[in-house]
């Protein structure tokens, strides 16, 4: 039985972020990025797109106070669409740009990695928690 009324459905995505401090990070990816050994894997992918990289990233920072976030910067080339559109939605917050083998090495100090189903290049963010007050 469903009890909650708002907010991430997902019990270990919720439990996630619930138990993030300041400073901790957690990650959403597509479906190809490696997972290292060490973040807590969730993985949502259903099937290629679905459920798509925005989507998930959308619903993160509804819940989520976000001090910071990193991408690989082969993102600003390889993937301008998807680019374009997760940067207006961070339009207060600091954006840092990596290569991505830096990007996967940073991979391993999140909390979670989030894997989704997109399948489209660089498709990867990791998430600094901030805090609400």
């Amino acid at each position: 039985m469903l009890v909650k009324r708002y907010g991430i459905l997902n019990a270990e995505i919720a439990s996630v972020l619930a138990h993030l401090g300041h400073t901790d990070a957690i990650a959403i990816a597509d479906c190809g990025l490696p997972i290292p050994v060490g973040p807590q894997r969730i993985d949502v992918s259903i099937r290629k797109g679905l459920p798509s990289f925005v989507d998930v990233l959308d619903e993160v920072r509804e819940d989520m106070v976000i001090e910071k976030v990193v991408f690989a910067e082969e993102i600003k080339t390889r993937n301008q669409k998807l680019h374009a559109k997760i940067v207006e939605r961070f339009p207060d917050t600091p954006i840092a740009y990596v290569p991505h083998e830096q990007l996967k090495i940073l991979s391993s100090g999140c909390k979670a990695i989030i894997r989704t189903g997109e399948a489209t290049p660089y498709a990867n963010v990791i998430l600094y928690a901030g805090v609400i007050f």
